[in-house]
């Protein structure tokens, strides 16, 4: 292998662990989830679409500042 094919490798690998990290998150916090609706008082209304994709990608990115170890 040459040594752009090595780069893009180690490239890659970090997205795939920041995607991980994300996934592992968002599943534990609920980040982008749909609210769930129930009777009594509720803070807010329900976020549009658009903010729970903007939330994932916001995520996203400090993921992988993490994980390249560019601080978050």
């Amino acid at each position: 292998m040459d040594a752009t094919n090595v780069a893009s490798l180690g490239a890659r690998r970090n997205e795939d662990i920041a995607l991980d990290l994300l996934k592992f998150i968002a599943g534990t916090t609920g980040v982008g989830r749909a609210a769930i609706p129930s009777t009594g008082f509720s803070g807010s209304a329900a976020p549009k679409p658009e903010e729970h994709v903007g939330q994932l990608l916001e995520l996203y990115g400090r993921c992988l500042k993490a994980v390249e170890g560019k601080g978050v």
